[in-house]
């Protein structure tokens, strides 16, 4: 596998993705995450907006600026090595006595409750897409022993505001009160999304663990907002790459 250091990208793909915007594609996530963060630091004047989501990036363009094929041509001869990238670390504090599935997930995976919280608060996580609500960050990837847990057969109408859930091989948090069909394995007693206040602190390409926190304390820390941390710098980041 090629190092993270050194970001393979003979397979990458660009296409045109309307008469507004590019979508590139790559082989690995991190190369997609490394191409976003360098399209952002040129900051060409026809950029309009930047969206990454796993191995595609979306590079919109004010077309009354710059040609579409001319935008084409720049993204293909964009170096990923202007991108030293690594994303803010992210510490959120989880319930796990306010789970709803870990039965579930038990028989699914074999490993006892305290095994799945162990496993799942072990990781660092990486943000590769937001969706399918504002905020919901879809994180990767879990370890395999605790992957493969399918969604509810029947989703639930309402998931509470902060319930982290697993499925497949990712994990995510819903930010928001809405319909959905994950493993709710405990809940984080921070506020993550404040749509009125345009509060989004999580974004692709940051990184998640999670801590272990008992009912007590999330009583305490319930409606905090969390803490954004600040980036690392270019410096830190190509030296950790």
């Amino acid at each position: 596998m090629t190092p993270a250091s050194e970001p393979s990208d003979e397979l990458r793909k660009v296409e045109p993705f309307g008469d507004q915007g590019a979508l590139v594609t790559f082989a690995r996530e991190e190369d997609a995450l490394r191409f976003a963060a360098a399209c952002r630091q040129i900051s060409w004047n026809w950029l309009v907006d930047v969206v990454c989501a796993y191995f595609s990036v979306a590079v919109f363009h004010d077309p009354q600026r710059i040609a579409l094929g001319d935008v084409v041509n720049l993204l293909r001869e964009l170096p990923l090595s202007q991108a030293g990238f690594r994303g803010r670390l992210h510490e959120i504090p989880c319930c796990y006595e306010m789970q709803l599935d870990m039965d579930r997930i038990s028989r699914f995976t074999g490993l006892s409750a305290d095994e799945i919280i162990a496993c799942h608060s072990a990781a660092e996580y990486r943000v590769y897409a937001i969706g399918f609500c504002p905020g919901f960050p879809y994180l990767g990837y879990l370890d395999d022993r605790l992957s493969g847990v399918p969604r509810l057969e029947r989703p639930r109408l309402r998931v509470e505001p902060g319930s982290v859930a697993v499925t497949g091989r990712q994990t995510g948090i819903y930010p928001l009160p809405r319909p959905g069909g994950w493993n709710v394995l405990g809940r984080t007693p921070l506020v993550l999304v404040d749509l009125a206040d345009n509060f989004f602190p999580i974004q692709v390409g940051d990184r998640v663990r999670f801590r272990r926190i008992d009912e007590g304390e999330y009583r305490r820390l319930l409606g905090e907002r969390l803490p954004i941390s600040e980036p690392p710098s270019q410096e830190s980041a190509e030296n950790q790459a």
